[in-house]
């Protein structure tokens, strides 16, 4: 605990409630996810890479996709699983208590982006096909990459700064296991209002600004695929869309829930939940959205291993 008029130098993280026992027990659980989570995207990075069948603008988003979705796990679970070790709370300088948050908001406004760029792939691929490989050429995908990180690392630099500005006299105990910005702002003695406000209005604008080519995208897709004739050929159309839209429905469902409301500072336990479904549930889904429905990667997948195998037996 602080005195008043004072501000923190590094804060306590409450992490998970219970015993010791059940800490293991969810330690076990979120190594196991990700460790899967890292192996998973790391195999996706791999393939896009070397496999012949990848080389086209989607697998070319997708690698970068499954790149952010490797950073997103590890900012936090690495942290969240130290905390599940020890007894007690867990201590987080100020420092590194900025970096993270600044890196996983970064990370995240990249990855929806980045999410809004490959719809509009998707749109071009079923809507526009024969230019597909003109409008989607090499340069427009690097171009788009590179945009979605830069916009994503420069847009969070105010959001982090502003929230670090606050006084922290309350105490220097985050119920949570990140150095969640809810449970800062929680913790303030200065007003927050006005800066709630603004971190609301660019939650808006950055959710539901990439949202909204993503649904633009797929009302054309879906107007589009339920004019082909056959269903055969609805069905191979649409399975070029459905890892995406998938993995969009999961993304963006849990984070509106959790950033894209007026009042910042919610239950704790809320906030633990929907983060656990954000940091650990979604990038180990990865792997497996996109690869269980994609005969393409489940084919470069297999190339790969043979590969592997005859390199072993040389």
């Amino acid at each position: 605990m602080m005195s008043n008029h004072s501000s923190a130098t590094e804060f306590c993280l409450l992490g998970f409630a219970g015993s010791q026992e059940l800490h293991h027990i969810l330690f076990a659980i979120f190594f196991f996810f990700y460790s899967v989570t890292l192996m998973g995207n790391s195999v996706i990075i791999v393939i896009v890479c070397v496999g012949k069948q990848l080389q086209s603008p989607m697998y070319f988003f997708l690698g970068h996709l499954s790149a952010l979705e490797i950073l997103v796990t590890s900012i936090i679970v690495p942290v969240m699983l130290g905390g599940l070790l020890l007894p007690g709370m867990q201590t987080i300088s100020l420092a590194a208590c900025v970096t993270q948050l600044f890196l996983y908001l970064a990370v995240g406004t990249t990855e929806f982006a980045l999410l809004g760029a490959m719809a509009v792939d998707r749109y071009v691929a079923v809507c526009n096909p024969l230019r597909y490989n003109v409008i989607m050429n090499s340069r427009t995908c690097n171009v788009v990459v590179i945009v979605s990180w830069v916009f994503g690392f420069l847009s969070e630099i105010w959001p982090v700064y502003a929230t670090f500005q606050l006084t922290f006299c309350k105490s220097n105990v985050l119920d949570h296991f990140y150095c969640d910005r809810g449970q800062l702002l929680k913790l303030s003695c200065d007003d927050t209002l006005f800066t709630e406000i603004v971190l609301f209005l660019m939650a808006i604008f950055i959710i539901l600004g990439s949202l909204a080519p993503t649904v633009v995208s797929y009302t054309y897709i879906i107007s589009t695929i339920l004019k082909i004739p056959s269903a055969s050929g609805r069905r191979k159309a649409f399975s070029t869309c459905a890892s995406h839209f998938t993995f969009v429905m999961i993304g963006y469902g849990t984070c509106l829930f959790l950033y894209v409301k007026p009042k910042q500072t919610q239950a704790a336990e809320y906030n633990k939940v929907v983060s656990l479904l954000i940091s650990v549930l979604t990038p180990f889904l990865n792997p497996f959205i996109f690869t269980f429905r994609n005969d393409k990667v489940k084919e470069a997948l297999r190339d790969s291993v043979k590969r592997c195998c005859q390199l072993l037996e040389d």
